[in-house]
């Protein structure tokens, strides 16, 4: 129940995780596109109704594209128990227009579980349909922005790390020349 009670409400809040998980996929090892394709991956399949799968999925179409399979994995966290009914709704209506349904945003009226078991084309289909051009859209629209974070987090990483190495050099050059002149 504890996790349960985590996963819908984290103890360290939303925003604090949101920047944890910023944070982790800056620091992934490879290219900032490498590290994008992935993520990109991975908020792409949670805008589809293969829940379950996401993970699966979204590892196999950023290692067949070259992305990374990790920030795929971080990337599935765009879709939550919070954002799922908005998703579902979303692609449900869209997928409906898309096949031309004349009461688009309808669910059935005697929509249950055992109406999805029985039928599951009629509520599988319009989001299969509505899903797949709203994955393309998420995955273009979380691409560039994460492309130019990672990019923008590993230039600096770079830098600090340039800056560093030449004060280490600069204090050992210091301290010979410091002890040459104490010898003569």
């Amino acid at each position: 129940m504890e996790r349960f009670r985590e996963l819908m409400w984290p103890s360290a809040g939303w925003r604090r995780r949101g920047l944890y998980m910023a944070h982790r996929l800056r620091r992934l090892p490879g290219t900032p596109e490498s590290i994008a394709a992935g993520f990109a991956c991975g908020a792409a399949i949670s805008f589809t109704p293969f829940i379950g799968l996401h993970f699966v999925l979204a590892a196999l179409i950023a290692w067949l594209i070259g992305g990374n399979v990790i920030a795929s994995a971080i990337g599935t966290a765009i879709g939550n128990p919070w954002s799922f009914p908005f998703i579902w709704a979303w692609i449900f209506s869209l997928g409906r227009w898309v096949m031309g349904a004349a009461d688009v945003g309808a669910l059935p009226d005697d929509l249950t579980m055992a109406f999805i078991f029985d039928r599951p084309w009629k509520v599988l289909l319009p989001m299969i349909v509505g899903g797949i051009p709203t994955a393309l859209v998420a995955w273009v629209a979380f691409y560039w922005p994460v492309k130019r974070a990672v990019a923008t987090y590993q230039h600096a990483r770079r830098r600090a790390r340039i800056r560093a190495y030449r004060r280490v050099r600069e204090n050992r050059a210091s301290a010979k020349r410091s002890g040459l002149k104490e010898k003569s």
